[in-house]
Formats: structure tokens, sequence, C-alpha cells
């Protein structure tokens, strides 16, 4: 049985200039592939620039999902840029802001308290190995799950990238944090080297 041959894209370093050419790749696997739902990890600009070439691209079949910075790290990384998010919002993209399933949430604040390392951030370091982005993707199609904003099961389209913008795409089956086995990592579309 032969294979399938696809064409990805690995970026020489990682950064926002990427963020075009990875979303035009996100909607080209949306588009070619039939799927459904994008979750993009934004604060701001890229979801509203998701969403315009969503509504360009005539996809209204498409459902964007648009993941924020949790509020605690918001001092840390900056606020996002309400008026883009709401923008993007009135394009037809949905937003979350919540507790991100593989970073800040309750195991750091007991490794900042008491030292060591929980499991959970043994695997979101695991995903680091790959890039910044992979583990930013995978945590974002959790958080849509678990918001109910993405059906557990689905196969998605995850962009994310390397301190800001995007440089990252993956299709990913969903699933939920208390599933998180479940979730598979399909197919790399564009990283950094």
């Amino acid at each position: 049985m032969a294979g399938t041959r696809r064409e990805m894209i690995y970026f020489a370093e990682g950064g926002a200039m990427h963020t075009e050419e990875t979303l035009e790749a996100a909607l080209a696997a949306i588009r070619d592939r039939g799927l459904r739902y994008l979750v993009v990890a934004s604060g701001g600009d890229t979801v509203l620039r998701a969403a315009k070439m969503l509504s360009e691209a005539g996809m209204p079949e498409a459902t964007l999902v648009g993941v924020t910075l949790q509020a605690g790290t918001w001092t840390e990384y900056g606020e996002p840029d309400w008026n883009k998010l709401d923008e993007a919002k009135a394009l037809g993209a949905s937003i979350l802001t919540g507790t991100h399933s593989l970073m800040g949430n309750v195991e750091a604040a007991i490794r900042t308290k008491f030292g060591g390392m929980p499991p959970v951030e043994l695997i979101a370091h695991t995903l680091y190995m790959f890039s910044q982005g992979t583990k930013v993707a995978v945590e974002i199609v959790l958080s849509a799950v678990d918001a109910g904003l993405v059906p557990a099961g689905e196969d998605v389209v995850a962009v994310a990238g390397t301190g800001g913008g995007a440089d990252t795409a993956y299709i990913i089956t969903a699933a939920s944090t208390v599933s998180f086995f479940d979730l598979r990592v399909k197919e790399l579309l564009c990283k950094p080297l």
C-alpha cells in the first residue's frame, strides 16, 4: 500500500513573520481535507487575520476558535488586544480565555510552592522539544474541547507560534484534558526547524 505524500513547510527560525504562510497552509488543509475547525492561539492579531482570511476565501463552513493566554499570565506576557478579538468575533470567531491545560494550572502552583516537576509539565516540556508552537497547538486543542467549542474526536487544524504570531500548524484529532491520551497529532503542516 502506497503512502500519502504531502508538503510540509519548515521555517529556518520561528516567529511572527511566518504568520501569513502558516495561516495559508492551515486554510489549505481545511479546504483540501474537508475539515471544519481551525483553532488558533492568539492575543488578537493572529485570530483576526485568520478570520479575515476565512472570510476572503469564502469558507463560512469553517469554525474558528481563538484561544488567548490565561488571565493569570497577562502581567508576564501582556493582555490580549480586546478590540482585535471583538473584531474577530464580529467575523464569526469564538474566543476562549481559560486555564492552560499543560502549563499554568494547579500543578504549576504545586511546583512553585513545593518544587519538583509535575507529570503534566513533563509532557509540556517534551512537546517543547519539537517547538514552542507544538506544545501550544496541543494545549489549545485541549482547551477548546474542554470549553465545548470543538467536539472530541474531530480532526482540527491547530495554529500556534513562537512568542507571537504563527509559525506552527498541525492536524490534530481533538480530545479533552480528561481524555488526553486520545489526542492524536496526525499531521505536521509547518513548524520552525
